[in-house]
């Protein structure tokens, strides 16, 4: 199993519509909670990998985690899709206990990259797993 990070942008990216924050994450985890992510390339990922939500506004910190569901597929029109689910109660520790980057040994992250091992711990402490 390998862990994750996948950035949103509140600014930029959107969920059906909706700004991917942390707000709107969290209320994802408790109704719909199966979600299709699109990727810019295709990863490694496998099913029972967790994807860790990193927000970039306002306050750039780790607010979410999720299961990735099936490997990657590629979709031609936004090049890879991944089949994730969040995580409920796990989401709903970090939204009211997030995880700041520099906790994390992150520099800047510009796409999706894997946590690196002495990082973990923080992350599923702070989600309860």
């Amino acid at each position: 199993m390998a862990d994750w990070i996948y950035i949103l942008n509140p600014n930029k990216d959107t969920l059906d519509g909706d700004p991917p924050d942390k707000d709107t994450i969290r209320r994802l985890a408790e109704e719909e909670p199966e979600l299709e992510l699109w990727l810019s390339r295709r990863n490694r990922m496998q099913p029972g990998d967790r994807l860790w939500f990193l927000f970039t506004h306002p306050e750039p910190a780790v607010a979410a985690v999720a299961h990735v569901d099936e490997e990657p597929w590629h979709e031609p029109d936004v090049s890879y899709l991944v089949a994730v689910t969040l995580l409920t109660e796990a989401t709903k520790a970090l939204y009211g206990d997030p995880v700041a980057p520099d906790q994390l040994g992150l520099g800047q992250v510009r796409t999706v990259q894997k946590v690196k091992p002495e990082a973990l711990p923080v992350l599923l402490d702070r989600a309860g797993l």
